[in-house]
């Protein structure tokens, strides 16, 4: 929008940079924060570059505005949220905040809404705080954490949580996706977790960018899941999609999911997006779609990815977030030695 000011707080990976790109076309005027180390600025933005754990570098970024809203993609540690949005108060209008679902105590073990139960978890905790719960459960403590710090730094009527599922699309460096891209391109019997009409509901990362715009020029504010509708998908288009824009002629072997389960095959991880929890793809979105959330069709996402991987991207790989990539998929040995015995059994 013409005339509307931007700060982003990251910007330079996936949907930081997809929002990046998406405001730069509708005419704002963009600045981005990080630390300059990861991943290349966007072309046409206004670049600040510094830690958001550095008092002076907010102090710094705080005097480039004001702003008409801030999104934040990448907080994770309560007490930093909290002194950046502290520190930005003054100076924005409205807040936004990328947090998970799995701020949801119930996730992924059962279905969820918008007033489900959240972790509960202060709003200057430390990066230590819920260490004790494992990696995705300290991860969903310290996310909501960070909703109480934006909370707390800039008050409920401006502050917008976002709390997506799993985001997809070009520029992914989870690896989900591209892992079953690159995997449907080598060919052969591809093994795939059964049922092959388990409903999915990933959501486009264009689609996430485009919601999170909107909610950063709109008069409505609280807290929104933003995953595809129930039943947007099954896992079989996903996976045949995949099969289709790759053209290599891969033949899926559905299999039964608790054969899966009792050869320890990693859900999540081994075989991407598979999972057995009743509620990993039963998130309620009505109140986002009502708000015009828009999800185009996942053989778009996956259409697309593909394009953007045969042109040259991929995962990133590293570490911290970025060396995920790293964490996914199953071995090319080990997916024969299952669709052996497999077949031999079936």
């Amino acid at each position: 929008m013409a005339g509307m000011r931007l700060l982003i707080l990251g910007g330079t990976w996936f949907l930081g940079r997809a929002l990046g790109e998406l405001a730069l076309s509708s005419g704002w005027s963009v600045t981005t924060f990080n630390r300059g180390v990861s991943a290349s600025d966007l072309p046409g933005v206004q670049i600040v570059h510094g830690d958001r754990e550095q008092p002076e570098d907010l102090k710094r970024l705080a005097e480039q505005g004001p702003w008409d809203a801030v999104i934040d993609t990448i907080g994770y540690v309560p007490a930093q949220v909290l002194t950046a949005a502290t520190a930005l108060a003054p100076v924005v209008d409205r807040y936004v905040f990328v947090s998970s679902v799995n701020v949801y105590t119930g996730w992924p073990n059962e279905p969820l809404h918008d007033e489900s139960p959240l972790f509960d978890c202060p709003p200057d905790a430390d990066a230590t705080f819920g260490a004790d719960l494992g990696y995705a459960g300290q991860y969903g403590t310290l996310k909501a954490g960070c909703e109480n710090a934006v909370m707390q730094a800039v008050g409920q009527k401006r502050a917008i949580v976002l709390r997506p599922g799993v985001i997809l699309g070009p520029h992914e460096y989870v690896g989900r996706l591209t892992w079953w891209l690159t995997r449907a391109a080598r060919g052969g019997q591809l093994l795939a977790p059964g049922p092959a009409d388990r409903p999915i509901q990933p959501v486009d990362v264009r689609d996430v960018a485009a919601f999170a715009l909107a909610r950063a020029t709109g008069q409505d504010y609280g807290s929104f899941n933003v995953t595809a509708p129930m039943g947007h998908a099954t896992f079989a288009e996903l996976v045949d999609t995949c099969i289709g824009v790759t053209g290599a002629g891969t033949q899926p072997v559905w299999t039964d999911p608790d054969w899966l389960v009792k050869r320890g095959v990693q859900q999540w991880t081994e075989l991407p997006l598979w999972r057995t929890h009743r509620g990993v793809w039963a998130v309620d979105s009505s109140r986002a779609i009502a708000a015009g959330l828009a999800c185009r069709p996942l053989c778009d996402t996956v259409s697309q990815t593909w394009a953007w991987m045969t042109a040259g991207g991929s995962a990133i790989t590293g570490e911290g977030e970025a060396g995920r990539a790293a964490d996914h998929g199953i071995s090319a040995v080990r997916e024969r030695e299952l669709l052996k015995t497999w077949l031999q059994d079936n």
